[in-house]
């Protein structure tokens, strides 16, 4: 039997400029809606209790499938067709907002459903990230590839920038308001994916899902640049969102407006820095780069700490990391798209998603520790002051800088590039003809 999707049950086979832009388009707005819903449901949680304990196990529930499905998630996105992956995530998703918002007229729903919920949001998001990055080798030729990852990669942060303000500004005007608007949103990006279909073939069930769980790590292990970038990240991800607590600490005598600029800051950045790898590939060694931009930011974070201007240093601060984050994201997702089987792609990006973003469940305790034990100031000084003896240690010492930061590999679309621009170097002038 033929493995061949049946072309009359999925639609049309899309261009890839046009496909791509239908997928980023659905990730935008899948995007907006899990920021926005990120606020939503912890806001929910405390207006129907009354407790912040309740709107924290909603805040909890959200993040805990990042570190309970991103590994076996990875293993079944990798038997399934990501396009049924990413509406299935989308409709579940839009059903499971739609519970919530038909239980809103009758007092709401139970703390126990609400929690719920929120889980299924966080496990469908898992799904819906991991679909998209299989789809990635399709969605671009692979000499305009690292364009196409730094489009994805801005639309990302203006999204996560628009989300978190709209979803407390919404719940606001009225609680049920951001539970409408996922509804539609979600149903409108899964409406998207039935506009397009891969030309790809249904993928092989292999082994037992037990026996694959490894696949991920053991395909990292030909790919050092990736297993750098696992352990680098963590770290840096780690620090800068300890230092988030500490500005959130220390926003005393900060209107609500200057809050929201500053933790907007870092999705701005983002953006810049996405912009920038639009225009030039990412540096062969951007992950050192990474490392110090991010000290500088930490350097602008310790410096306003200890100033006035407050909130204008810790807004820099994020905007510098920014920068550095989109510019490293965009050369991670560049390799894994381009130098990993698709076969195990999702699993690749499942192992490496886990253990980079992990490190973000205990950067809440410590930035919350650090401005108990040092305050605001002493606390931003503690983390410069690590991140700048971590870039130091890894620039000065071999085997560090060789482990944490291996230089960027050589790309294939690098490589076609190159041989272009050689074939129309070697083509005559119009004036050779004359």
């Amino acid at each position: 039997m033929s493995n061949i999707t049946d072309p009359s049950l999925v639609g049309p086979v899309l261009p890839k400029r046009t496909k791509s832009a239908v997928v980023w388009a659905g990730s935008a707005i899948s995007t907006v809606g899990t920021r926005t819903l990120a606020v939503a449901y912890p806001l929910l949680a405390l207006h129907l209790t009354g407790s912040p304990t309740a709107a924290g196990w909603a805040g909890f529930a959200l993040t805990l499938p990042v570190l309970l499905l991103y590994v076996p998630g990875g293993v079944l996105v990798d038997r399934i067709e990501p396009r049924a992956v990413m509406l299935f995530a989308e409709f579940g998703r839009m059903a499971s907002v739609a519970s919530v918002l038909a239980m809103l007229p009758f007092g709401g729903p139970p703390l126990w459903f609400l929690i719920g919920a929120a889980a299924a949001e966080g496990a469908l998001w898992v799904l819906f990230t991991l679909a998209e990055a299989a789809l990635l080798p399709s969605l671009a030729q692979p000499v305009k590839m690292w364009r196409a990852l730094a489009r994805s990669e801005a639309a990302s942060h203006l999204a996560s920038i628009a989300g978190r303000p709209l979803g407390g500004y919404l719940f606001g005007v009225g609680h049920y308001i951001p539970f409408i608007l996922n509804t539609v949103l979600f149903t409108l990006s899964g409406a998207l994916a039935f506009g397009w279909r891969t030309d790809s073939r249904k993928r092989a069930a292999g082994r037992r899902l037990s026996r694959d769980l490894p696949g991920g790590l053991r395909a990292l292990k030909d790919q050092p640049f990736l297993r750098g970038s696992i352990m680098m990240t963590a770290i840096t991800n780690l620090i800068v969102n300890a230092l988030i607590m500490i500005i959130v600490a220390g926003s005393d005598g900060m209107s609500s407006l200057d809050i929201g600029l500053v933790l907007a800051s870092g999705g701005l950045g983002g953006a810049v820095g996405a912009a920038i790898t639009f225009r030039w590939e990412p540096p062969r060694f951007v992950l050192l780069a990474h490392m110090w931009i991010w000290t500088l930011g930490l350097f602008f974070a310790a410096v306003g700490a200890a100033s006035e201007a407050r909130s204008y240093f810790f807004g820099l601060a994020l905007f510098t990391t920014g920068i550095g984050g989109a510019l490293s994201n965009v050369a991670i997702r560049s390799v894994e798209v381009q130098l990993v089987d698709s076969r195990t792609l999702a699993r690749v990006v499942g192992v490496s998603r886990l253990l980079s973003h992990g490190a973000l469940c205990l950067a809440a305790p410590l930035g919350g520790l650090l401005a108990t034990w040092h305050g605001v100031t002493g606390g931003s000084m503690t983390l410069f002051v690590v991140m700048l003896c971590t870039a130091g240690l890894v620039s000065r010492v071999k085997w560090l800088r060789k482990y944490l930061t291996p230089p960027l590999p050589d790309l294939p679309e690098s490589q076609l590039r190159k041989m272009a621009f050689c074939f129309r170097s070697l083509e005559p002038s119009p004036s050779a003809d004359n």
